[in-house]
């Protein structure tokens, strides 16, 4: 049976909600075959982020190798990537073997306040990671951080979508999950210069660790099958939506969201 193969580019969350984690499940749930290139590896649970250990850059090229060497890769994502060394490390790899497509989930801190990615990471990141990438998927926060002013109102997120895309994304997919309100707006802006939003009703849980890797990599998933990406984010919006809504009790924090769904 001939199947596509995608990779994700990120660290080990070891609880299992997150990172590597969650990319792995929602690979297998949408039934492409997902490959790793581990960037770190967290001391991690519903919690918070008790302790990192980042992969040495050498070794970070050292998988790329193996894995494009052998895997026949139709798309890759990146998650955490910690430090300017690791970033580093993954835009060489990104730029000797050229992926078709790029996701580049710029993660920066997690659920429970533990910084993934190192100020100098994140300009290398804008400047040298954002130009080969296909989309980047900041949620507001993120955003904040990379544009460096409040998004906070429909204009402002506006703004910040051109603003990214002038950073070298093809398309900027802003993720809305961290506004107040009954709903949940996310902002795509392709390269066209078109906006589309796709909203969802709120759930009101703590079970949404996870939740933009499990996004991002869904997205990874359809590209690799050749799919639009127009055509794939109101069926990402839908699954992330009902992964959060069909809750699993793990874990007594963030807990994670529902990979055993159908979507």
């Amino acid at each position: 049976m001939q199947v596509k193969q995608v990779v994700t580019i990120a660290g080990i969350d070891s609880s299992g909600g997150a990172g590597v984690n969650a990319d792995v499940k929602t690979f297998h749930n949408q039934k492409v075959y997902g490959a790793t290139i581990i960037t770190g590896l967290t001391a991690q649970n519903t919690y918070g982020v008790q302790a990192i250990t980042t992969t040495p850059p050498d070794f970070i090229l050292k998988q790329f190798d193996s894995v494009f060497s052998d895997l026949e890769i139709s798309a890759a994502k990146t998650g955490a990537l910690f430090s300017k060394e690791q970033v580093e490390a993954v835009i060489q790899g990104i730029k000797k073997y050229r992926p078709k497509h790029l996701v580049v989930d710029p993660v920066m801190v997690a659920k429970g306040g533990a910084k993934l990615l190192t100020d100098d990471a994140i300009e290398k990141v804008k400047i040298e990671l954002f130009p080969l990438a296909e989309l980047i998927t900041p949620n507001l926060d993120e955003t904040e951080v990379l544009v460096g002013y409040p998004v906070d109102t429909e204009e402002k997120i506006h703004q910040a979508l051109f603003d990214l895309q002038a950073m070298g994304a093809a398309n900027v997919l802003i993720k809305g999950g961290h506004l107040k309100g009954s709903k949940v707006i996310d902002s795509l802006l392709t390269a066209n210069g078109s906006i589309t939003t796709y909203t969802a009703n709120r759930t009101n849980t703590k079970r949404t660790h996870g939740t933009g890797d499990t996004l991002s990599s869904y997205i990874v998933a359809h590209l690799a099958q050749n799919e639009n990406l127009l055509d794939i984010m109101p069926k990402a919006k839908l699954f992330i939506s009902k992964a959060i809504k069909e809750e699993i009790n793990v874990g007594h924090g963030h807990g994670p969201l529902n990979h055993w769904i159908k979507g």
